[in-house]
């Protein structure tokens, strides 16, 4: 096991370049056993994720190769149907993506129970909704603690999923594009790597249209190509890093950010006092913000809640909070997602944050106030970040344990902080 040592009270400065999107990595990964001509894909982030990913589908007999450290070509020349290792399908959320592209390659594959954050419960109900809507059958053995799922022929189908899954949608997206007939995905989810996936398929010869939209019309094909694909920048990364920038009163450069994705969230931290500046595909965090909650009207305490894309993701829900301690005023935090997503708050508390936990999913928060160094433990890979961040502004030196946790979705991300001038050193515990 590592932790992070970090010195706190030191201002960012200077250039950073974010990893690739590793919510686009994985179901791209996945999507790649659709055809059996070789992919390569370019960005590809070094992170815990991806390399589950990689194990899982090397062990159904697809062939990767590292052309560099961020480049692979993947062949799934033959995909063998096998039972999956548990061990990994529980540390990663998205070995469920598998589902979809391997039951439309192979009629059938069994899974493990998925994994991931423990941020709440977490449902898979509607990827069986929509597979089955496609024409699969779908089982969970209890004792065995699998899931089955079975098709003769994927047929397309008018599907309204029961919530904007990212994931499901996903699946449902990777079933579709092979199927017999026309496919229309409502209440599709529309974040920027689920986008990217419709790109990257489209590249390989499916017919996705309406990309971008909660209405998804896919027209079957017969066959999928091959094809070379870059991934684009991890935006809930460069927020990370714009997060620290104004919490230590620094000034950065983040290059290569894919700064269309960041509107909605611009607008929502800008009640925080937060403000950026786009340069082409770059984005420059000023030093000396003016950190002030802009109330509601009739000087009412605001509210930031989560909701689906395009408004504020889940994803940076932790990081506001942080940003949010040093701020002048009050705001309230809501996350109806996730019951556990709050659970990290006390650790801030502790640091000297003024927080009131009202319910699992929300908090008020009021600031600014000095935050102090403490000895901590990452519970998930977003608030880990998030008190990467905290340990960042407070006085004194804290330590953050479990930080696997961090590396699961973050890489190297103390060499890149290092970079901009902060303290932070990597030891094991």
């Amino acid at each position: 096991m590592e932790k992070f040592i970090i010195q706190g009270g030191i201002p960012l400065s200077g250039t950073v370049k974010p990893s690739g999107n590793k919510n686009s990595a994985l179901p791209l990964l996945a999507a790649t056993t659709l055809t059996d001509e070789p992919v390569i894909l370019h960005n590809v982030p070094q992170i815990r994720d991806v390399e589950a990913m990689r194990k899982l589908l090397e062990s159904l007999g697809v062939s990767i190769t590292q052309i560099d450290h961020h480049s692979w070509r993947i062949h799934a020349k033959q995909v063998h149907v096998q039972d999956l290792d548990p061990e990994i399908c529980r540390s990663i959320r998205a070995s469920i993506l598998l589902a979809g592209p391997i039951l439309s390659r192979c009629g059938e594959i069994s899974l493990p129970p998925p994994g991931g954050d423990v941020i709440g419960r977490r449902r898979v109900d509607t990827h069986l909704l929509a597979l089955n809507a496609l024409g699969a059958t779908t089982d969970y053995d209890r004792a065995q603690k699998r899931f089955f799922f079975k098709t003769n022929k994927l047929q397309g189908s008018n599907i309204l999923l029961d919530e904007a899954s990212v994931t499901a949608t996903e699946n449902a997206i990777m079933a579709a594009v092979t199927a017999s007939g026309t496919t229309i995905i409502r209440n599709a989810a529309s974040e920027p790597h689920v986008q990217e996936l419709c790109h990257f398929l489209n590249l390989l010869g499916a017919k996705i249209s309406n990309i971008g939209s909660n209405t998804l019309i896919i027209e079957g094909v017969e066959k999928l190509k091959g094809g070379e694909f870059t991934i684009g920048p991890d935006y809930l990364e460069v927020v990370s890093f714009i997060g620290a920038s104004i919490v230590t009163k620094g000034s950065i450069r983040i290059i290569e950010a894919g700064p269309q994705h960041l509107d909605m969230i611009a607008i929502v931290l800008g009640r925080l006092g937060v403000e950026w500046i786009v340069e082409g595909n770059d984005v420059v965090v000023p030093p000396q913000q003016r950190l002030e909650v802009h109330p509601d009207l009739g000087d009412a305490i605001p509210e930031i809640s989560v909701m689906p894309w395009p408004a504020f993701p889940t994803d940076l829900m932790s990081i506001a909070i942080v940003i949010a301690t040093q701020a002048k005023g009050s705001v309230l935090f809501h996350d109806w997602m996730y019951p556990s997503r709050m659970f990290f708050i006390d650790k801030l508390v502790n640091m000297g944050a003024q927080i009131v936990l009202c319910d699992p999913h929300r908090c008020i928060v009021q600031g600014p106030t000095q935050l102090f160094g403490e000895n901590l433990e990452s519970p998930d890979i977003r608030a880990g970040m998030a008190l990467v961040i905290a340990a960042l502004a407070a006085e004194g030196e804290s330590v953050i344990r479990n930080i696997g946790q961090i590396d699961r979705g973050y890489e190297k991300v103390d060499e890149k902080l290092r970079a901009l001038g902060a303290r932070i050193e990597r030891a094991s515990n």
